[in-house]
């Protein structure tokens, strides 16, 4: 990408991860959502996201179609059909609905149960679904029609689970609940035939062979159960010694059998197979079910929780086998979808790998930076302990850096002198952590802060040491050498320098490009700068009204910039303390403030969800981004690519690509164009063709020009022709334009007549049908109906007014036509004579000679008198009668 040597102008959002999955119900499906099932489509993802429905591609976590707005409640229950067309989905509100995923409507909805809908199940055929609710209750729904087929009860607890037989010609429900029993029943007697009693605990997870022949449930008493569904007995009881959330059967055509070291051929003499569960540990766990013991165990995982700290135990919540052997996907408590292939290494042992990660929630975002030299990676900091590190390109978590106990508040980035990528993290727990990008491990650890780590901040020249800033309000100065990096393992950081530099929290600090100084914005409304390496102070910046949430120092000049929490931006001159500019325009605390284009500009981010981008000297804001529904915690530039990232606490994280050059490319573009379809218009005016010439009008959008052809047909003889053409041709996005045009000519009485010819034309030619479907149809007609009232009583007024007129002169004798003969009468408008339809040769006049030296008299006395003749010959003929 090309980047702008100048100015910035403008800021693109090109790409966006939003949260899709928030805990809960999830459906795993195969091909287009809505489409034909393809063998070799992407899967994709079907997410409760609070109270809305979520389609996500499996492949980058991007969204397919619009969210589906569910009820007001939470959703509690999800499936999709064997075709991925129908998705049910069910929530507190009790009602459940099934949804066409190809045009993303509801088809039907019903309500079935006296509590939440807890978990359902499509039947194979498509045709069935069978829910369970809290209600203690298990029905079977037609889906064509909505009506209940099945009613079934016996259970007296929750019913957690619900799955159907896999072949459709066996006609079984399985339903386990929290009171730990099992239920199989008969759809086609409608009662339980058999009552699976082993757990002591509720049931979590059932799974049915591919021969149909042995189920498995397991439960939160730490045992899985495996059944012979021939006789409806106990074969085997699983010891795990952990809570199971999931299991799931391993197939005979599974690579992860191969991968095993298990021949086909074997398994099927043995009647038996191999299954895997996971749970609280967050661990994949493999066993085989005719020694119930287990083949293999995940040493660790991402999820993996130090068993010493009971109550934040999380792991994993489920897990899948995905079709066409496309490997495991597993679902941690933090909204992670992990996705799994099997491998068998040199030695011969069976190898998990983790090949895709998909991140359903991050909650609120803290901090963020780009990572590497390339900035090719993100590193976010969200309400977690861990640190996800994100693939740009894609825009998928390619790893975490797991090892702080409490939430991760901060963090910074840098390449070292050595060309080593390194991370930096603050945490809630007290302590900072080193961390080497290539073994993506903790190198060091930082302990001696008495609180919570607020803020950290490398150096930028030597890149050889770090400071960090507590809510002890003490910075302290952290070292290390290039032993520390190459050495293995985790080593403790010891601090160079401390010092008590605040009265209350430090949120922020930065230091300067030559490493001799250090900033720190804090909470009691003031910004000291602290000459290195020893913290002595320099300079104390007062004038903020409320707490300094950021402070950074320019790239090239000896100035600080600060933003605040009384809703305004500060730079200060570093030698004496002086403030040079106050930039106010946000309506809420400014969070993060940045510099930008060497300093010439800087971009802001505050609580009211704004972006904003400010040039320097002129001190204006030119661009303003709403992109994001919360507070904008998380801000960074990439010095390199000079691309922008925000976060906040509606868990987005954006991506902002400098667009300058496109947009000014674009606007050279367009002009280019509008020059050359102009050029087009003008020739099709001058060859006539106003058919073309209207066309080319409405794409330009230039009334004018449109009004002044509307004008010229109005005064033909014929527009009959042009008119009809122009307007079929239009869309019906046109016709609106067109409407509005008129509505606005209508409104002036200079351009009303041309108005009115117009829309006498579109009613004539469209027919009724199509002018209600153009959008705001209503909206227009009445900004039409009373001008065209008016306009009509006006010429209603004046027509009146002519026959006043016409009186007048009748009276006068001014328009009475001259009765040459009985039948014959004279055309006023050529002064010719027409007897019963024909016209007569006119005789030629002939002059009375005047008498000489009498005086001519005047037109008027000459008037007088030939209405005292006219008026005495229409009373003799009225006499006569």
């Amino acid at each position: 990408m090309a980047l702008s040597q100048g100015p910035k102008k403008n800021y693109r959002c090109d790409r966006s991860l939003q949260q899709f999955y928030t805990g809960g119900p999830f459906a795993v499906g195969s091909g287009a959502p809505g489409g034909e099932g393809d063998a070799d489509a992407e899967a994709f993802l079907a997410c409760a996201c609070g109270s809305e429905l979520r389609v996500v591609s499996a492949a980058d976590a991007s969204a397919i179609g619009e969210p589906i707005d569910g009820d007001s409640e939470a959703v509690t229950g999800l499936a999709l059909s064997p075709d991925s067309r129908l998705l049910f989905a069910a929530g507190h509100s009790r009602l459940i609905r099934v949804w066409d995923l190809a045009s993303r409507t509801c088809i039907r909805s019903w309500k079935g149960h006296d509590g939440p809908v807890m978990a359902m199940a499509c039947h194979a055929s498509g045709g069935l679904l069978a829910t369970a609710g809290a209600d203690k209750k298990v029905c079977v729904w037609d889906v064509d029609g909505g009506f209940c087929t099945h009613f079934f009860r016996g259970h007296t607890g929750v019913v957690t689970t619900i799955m159907f037989h896999k072949d459709p010609k066996r006609l079984l429900l399985f339903s386990g609940s929290d009171d730990g029993d099992v239920r199989v029943w008969s759809l086609e007697s409608k009662k339980c035939i058999a009552v699976l009693k082993a757990h002591l605990s509720t049931v979590t997870s059932l799974a049915l062979s591919e021969d149909g022949q042995t189920l498995l449930s397991a439960g939160r008493d730490k045992v899985v159960t495996v059944w012979d569904l021939r006789k409806y007995s106990s074969k085997k009881t699983i010891t795990a010694y952990e809570m199971i959330e999931g299991v799931s059967f391993i197939g005979p055509g599974s690579g992860f059998l191969a991968c095993l070291g298990v021949e086909p051929a074997n398994l099927k003499e043995k009647a038996n197979g191999y299954c895997l569960t996971v749970g609280e540990r967050g661990v994949v766990r493999i066993w085989c079910l005719e020694s119930a013991v287990c083949v293999f165990e995940q040493k660790s995982s991402d999820v993996t929780i130090n068993s010493e700290n009971e109550e934040s135990r999380r792991g994993f919540t489920a897990t899948v086998m995905l079709p066409d052997d496309r490997g495991l996907l597993c679902v941690t408590a933090d909204q992670e979808f992990l996705f799994y292939s099997c491998t068998r290494t040199d030695e011969g042992t069976f190898q998990l790998n983790l090949y895709k990660r998909l991140i359903g929630y991050n909650d609120e975002i803290l901090d963020l930076k780009f990572v590497g030299e390339e900035e090719q990676y993100l590193a976010v900091a969200t309400n977690l302990e861990q640190v996800r590190v994100y693939d740009v390109a894609s825009m998928s978590c390619s790893y975490v850096l797991a090892g702080h106990t409490e939430i991760v508040v901060c963090l910074d980035t840098c390449v070292s002198a050595s060309g080593k990528t390194l991370v930096v993290t603050g945490s809630k727990d007290n302590t900072v952590k080193l961390w080497d990008m290539e073994k993506r491990s903790c190198i060091g650890t930082g302990k001696g802060h008495l609180g919570a780590i607020g803020c950290v901040a490398f150096s930028k020249k030597s890149k050889n040491f770090f400071v960090s800033g507590s809510s002890d309000r003490t910075i302290k100065v952290w070292t290390w050498d290039d032993a520390l990096i190459d050495a293995n393992g985790e080593v403790p950081l010891k601090a160079k320098a401390g010092v008590a530099a605040h009265d209350k929290d430090i949120n922020s600090l930065s230091v300067s490009p030559d490493d001799g100084l250090v900033c720190s914005g804090s909470e009691d409304r003031t910004a000291c700068i602290w000459k290195l390496p020893n913290l002595v102070s320099s300079v104390v910046l007062k004038g903020h009204k409320r707490g300094i949430w950021s402070v950074e120092f320019s790239p090239v000049e000896r100035c600080v910039i600060t933003s605040s929490g009384d809703r305004t931006i500060k730079i200060w001159h570093v030698p004496d303390g002086s403030c040079l500019k106050t930039f106010e325009g946000h309506t809420s605390s400014v969070l993060r403030a940045s510099f930008l284009s060497r300093g010439t500009q800087f971009v802001s981010c505050g609580s009211d969800g704004l972006v904003k981008l400010w040039t320097i000297k002129t001190n204006e804001c030119i661009a303003t981004y709403d992109k994001h529904d919360g507070k904008v915690w998380a801000l960074t530039i990439g010095r390199k690519t000079e691309m922008l990232a925000t976060g906040g606490t509606d868990s987005d994280l954006n991506l902002w690509h400098d667009c300058t050059m496109e947009d000014k490319q674009e606007d050279f573009l367009k002009k280019e164009e509008e020059v050359l379809r102009g050029q087009e218009l003008e020739n099709a005016v001058s060859d006539s063709d106003y058919t073309k010439a209207i066309q080319l009008a409405f794409e330009l959008r230039r009334p004018r020009r449109l009004l002044e052809l509307f004008s010229q047909l109005c005064r033909k003889a014929d527009p009959e022709d042009p008119i009809e053409k122009a307007l079929h041709g239009l869309p019906k996005e046109g016709l609106r334009v067109l409407l509005e045009y008129i509505r606005e000519w209508n409104t002036k009485p200079k351009f009303c007549h041309v108005a009115q010819f117009v829309l006498f034309w579109v009613l004539r030619s469209l027919p009724p049908t199509d002018i209600l479907e153009i959008k705001g149809i209503s909206e227009l007609l009445e900004g039409l109906i009373p001008y065209s009232q008016r306009h009509f009583s006006r010429v209603d007024r004046l027509v009146r007014s002519t026959f006043l007129l016409d009186y007048t002169l009748t009276r006068m004798s001014v328009v009475d036509p001259d009765v040459v003969d009985a039948g014959t009468t004279r055309d006023v408008t050529n002064d010719s004579l027409v007897e019963n339809g024909e016209i007569l040769p006119e005789e030629p006049a002939q002059e009375s000679p005047e008498k000489p030296g009498k005086k001519r008299k005047s037109s008027k006395s000459s008037k007088k008198g030939s209405k005292k003749v006219k008026a005495s010959s229409s009373k003799a003929v009225s006499v006569e009668a």
